[in-house]
């Protein structure tokens, strides 16, 4: 490979080295655009102040360019200013520009209105959207290479893309070589990397020369496989002379201690410093059934919650990132084996515990407990105390000479966080043993604030609790207090403020809402209907709220998936449309779950006929039938023992040649292939739809696994009408957020409040000062809260139709204290289909920053 260095920061097999010091590096991941300005120095100074000598920082390109050609990287956006900050506590930054970011932001950082060009193709080696990448790299690379590591900034390294190997990128080669050339022609010299999210590492970085392969690894906590993939990994990376580094783990520090002894140099575990999504930016797909609605509260456990309150497990960042401070070039230089001499363990542990080999001689070994309970373990005949769900690092045959001491320490299953001409110190949750030279001693479990202290072999030692443990500037770490009992609001103030202006414009089919310049906020439909029996509408998203003649229907969250609405009798038809976000996967169970993939109301049509098509398919079995002439059954009707084996089954659908028509099997339980005009899609139980064109579709060929019952239900054929002359009224974010800040009269009003199925109405609610949680608590009824100039964020009250929520607390919302101006206030939309709306409390805790 070509070199991948700065004079100042070099990536050695021993890892991302800094100024030329070899050491294990910890990096927690911390995001400008999920804090309030106001937060980003005391926040940086936290991660600082837990050991972590590295923050790992995206950057969206969609939260910089709000609009094709507009660029803000002011405020809550200066970039610039959170790395100088960064460089100011003392931090290396690994910066992760893109263009695709993922982490469960609005379309993975991937501006909206990319998916308006039908030719644009994303993640590829494609001219228009490479060119596309050029405008924001042009933004954003100078302003990382202005900072780089050495020359009075923080950037340490640049990592190119995410997790590609989950895309389906054609030339990967090409691809990263067009960024990585990007890159490098803004003058950025730091290390490129890419991360791979599944082990793939030719599929993370193209295996382009000069972008190293990272590897993000997420296992079970409690897997007895972690170190064997790891190890296998290490000897990958060690292969080519380069160092294993983890851009993406998991937070238990008992899980970093695997991977630290298994051979990752840097370990990065996801979202230790958690945050918080103001605004219209989570994202949608995330682990759901199939998709699910991210949260604002963006928290996956990590040290620090998303207001800033230190959790338990700093204690243990701060006792670990002592452990690799101490331990430097000798823990960074170490090669990772399979351990022997790890014998009688006595809870559940590692399949194949890792030991290091350290570099100048002695070794550390990892012995997991991956239970609950307390156990215990003989190291070379030596038996170990072993804490619930902890790893121990068991030092053995370390000479001391480097650290200015004589002897060498033997055995030490406590662990070795400091060592100077005062002696040695430990830390252990539990009994410990130490020896130094030819003498043994037993340590009893420390308490907080009451070190042990003994002497050994002509040594001071002392083994500390590990919340005693300081931190790198010599102060103790605070664990911050629980948070006092939330104050019910009750008193709220409903504003006569319109929620919409009104104003539309005439289009004749439906719009995508990026095509009237919403990326982020609502849509509203609206058309008149005239002897329409029914409607099919496809591609529908995210959140769907329907009205036939003033009339709310239940909310529809299908991710763009196709509907059928009746509609006799009905003249007026009403649809308001909300972004909650852009896929930022690429999930092709669903339409509105695949990258790139628009949003708003899709295409609308009358059902002008259905015909019954289950029947009269020839069927071609391959070797499960005897031969010609074909049997004719229904679709999926063909029996054989021949489980699992594809059958095909063909026939002419009765389509006229001008209409548009939609093919439907309903009741699907397994994906199949239909081949229409020689051109192969899947249908699936998501999404059990095919849209035929004029022209398309006569005969259809369907292809599928034999199970018995999985034919489905009934298979229709439907005829379609586009319905024309729409009136639309584009709320983008701006134009929403523009209205929550009007003034106007006030009615006092109590809570619980009322609402109608589809009514909205804005209230303001008083909050007590400073910074604050605030719950809501109620039914059918969804809220968007405003203060200081931004949407807070939303939730969705008990509602059958919602969706599910994953991240962080789908009821908590967080006014910063600096946005707080005494009073929040609230756009609330009743829904239908459940119990009567109500919103029917508010809370507010606490939050401190």
């Amino acid at each position: 490979m070509t070199d991948l260095s700065t004079s100042a920061v070099e990536l050695r097999p021993a890892g991302l080295v800094l100024d030329g010091r070899e050491e294990a590096l910890l990096c927690a991941s911390l995001f400008y655009f999920r804090l309030p300005r106001e937060t980003w120095e005391a926040r940086l100074a936290q991660v600082r102040a837990t050991g972590y000598r590295a923050i790992d920082m995206y950057l969206p390109w969609n939260f910089h360019e709000t609009a094709p050609g507009v660029w803000d990287f002011a405020g809550r956006r200066d970039a610039a200013a959170f790395l100088d900050l960064a460089h100011e506590a003392g931090l290396a930054v690994i910066a992760r520009p893109g263009p695709y970011i993922c982490s469960e932001w609005d379309g993975g950082a991937l501006p909206a209105w990319l998916g308006l060009d039908e030719d644009l193709r994303v993640r590829q080696a494609e001219p228009r959207f490479l060119e596309q990448v050029r405008g924001w790299f042009d933004q954003v690379m100078p302003l990382l290479a202005e900072r780089q590591w050495g020359r009075g900034g923080a950037v340490a390294a640049v990592q190119l893309e995410n997790e590609l190997d989950f895309f389906d990128t054609a030339d990967r080669h090409a691809y990263i070589t067009a960024l990585r050339d990007m890159a490098v022609g803004h003058g950025v010299e730091v290390p490129l990397i890419a991360c791979a999210g599944q082990g793939d590492l030719v599929g993370a970085n193209g295996d382009v020369e000069g972008v190293c392969p990272a590897f993000n690894f997420y296992p079970d906590d409690r897997s007895p496989f972690v170190e064997a993939e790891v190890r296998r990994y290490a000897d990958l990376t060690a292969a080519r002379g380069l160092p294993l580094l983890v851009t993406e783990t998991n937070r238990s520090h008992a899980t970093l201690r695997r991977l630290m002894v298994s051979g990752a140099s840097l370990i990065a575990p996801y979202l230790q410093a958690s945050g918080y999504d103001f605004g219209y930016t989570p994202s949608v797909g995330n682990w759901g059934d199939p998709g699910g609605f991210m949260t604002h509260d963006y928290d996956f456990g990590g040290y620090l919650s998303p207001v800033g309150e230190a959790r338990p497990e700093t204690a243990e960042a701060r006792t670990l990132t002592a452990f690799a401070r101490t331990l430097g070039p000798a823990l960074a230089g170490a090669r990772a084996t399979g351990a022997e001499g790890v014998q009688a363990v006595s809870v559940t542990t590692s399949s194949s515990p890792s030991r290091l080999v350290l570099a100048g001689g002695g070794t550390v070994t990892g012995v997991p407990n991956l239970t609950e309970e307390p156990g215990t373990a003989l190291v070379d005949g030596v038996e170990v105390a072993l804490a619930p769900r902890s790893t121990a690092l068991v030092v053995q045959d370390l000479p001391l000479a480097g650290f200015g001491l004589p002897g060498v320490l033997r055995f030490a299953s406590a662990d070795l966080v400091g060592a100077d001409e005062g002696g040695l110190r430990f830390a252990s949750r539990v009994p410990a043993v130490i020896a130094v030279d030819d003498a043994t001693a037993t340590f009893a479990a420390p308490e907080i604030g009451s070190p042990v202290r003994q002497n050994v072999g002509g040594l001071a030692v002392v083994v500390l609790h590990p919340e005693d443990v300081l931190d790198p500037g010599g102060a103790h770490g605070e664990i911050t207090a629980p948070p006092e009992e939330a104050e019910e609001l009750t008193t709220a103030y409903r504003r006569a403020l319109p929620t919409r202006t009104g104003r539309t414009e005439a289009h004749e089919l439906p719009p995508a809402s990026e095509a009237v310049g919403v990326f982020r906020g609502r849509t509203h439909y609206a058309t008149d209907l005239d002897g329409v029996e029914e409607l099919l509408i496809e591609g529908a998203a995210d959140i769907v709220d329907l009205a036939l003649d003033g009339e709310a229907l239940p909310t529809r969250v299908v991710y763009g998936g196709t509907i059928t609405v009746p509609t006799a009798g009905k003249t007026a038809f009403e649809a308001t449309v909300e972004t909650w976000g852009h896929a930022n996967f690429d999930d092709s169970r669903l339409p509105g779950l695949a990258l790139g993939s628009l949003r708003g109301l899709g295409r609308v049509w009358s059902v002008a006929g259905r015909e019954d098509v289950h029947a009269l398919w020839t069927v071609d079995g391959g070797a499960q039938w005897a031969g010609d002439p074909a049997p004719v059954r229904s679709l999926g009707g063909w029996s054989s023992t021949r489980i699992g084996r594809p059958a095909t089954y063909r026939r002419t659908l009765p389509v006229d040649g001008t209409s548009h028509h939609a093919f439907h099997i309903d009741g699907l339980v397994l994906p199949v292939e239909v081949e229409v005009d020689g051109e192969a899609r899947i249908l699936s139980p998501n999404d059990p739809w095919l849209h035929l064109a004029p022209g398309r579709g006569r005969d259809i060929a369907v292809t599928a696994p034999h199970w018995p019952g999985s034919g489905g239900g009934g298979v229709e054929l439907l005829r379609l009408e586009a319905v024309r002359d729409w009136r639309i009224e584009a709320q983008p974010d701006h134009a929403i957020i523009a209205l929550a800040g009007q003034d106007a009269e006030g009615l006092g009003v109590e809570l619980p409040l009322p609402l109608a199925p589809g009514e909205e109405a804005w209230l303001d609610v008083p909050v007590p000062a400073g910074g604050r949680s605030l719950r809501f608590e109620g039914e059918q009824v969804r809220v968007s809260a405003f203060a200081g100039g931004e949407l807070l964020g939303r939730v969705w009250l008990d509602d059958p139709h919602r969706p599910r929520f994953t991240g962080g607390d789908p009821g908590r919302l967080w006014i910063p204290a600096g946005w707080n101006s005494g009073t929040v206030r609230l756009l609330v939309r009743g829904t239908a289909g459940g119990a009567h709306p109500r919103l029917e409390r508010v809370t507010a805790a606490p939050a401190p920053e």
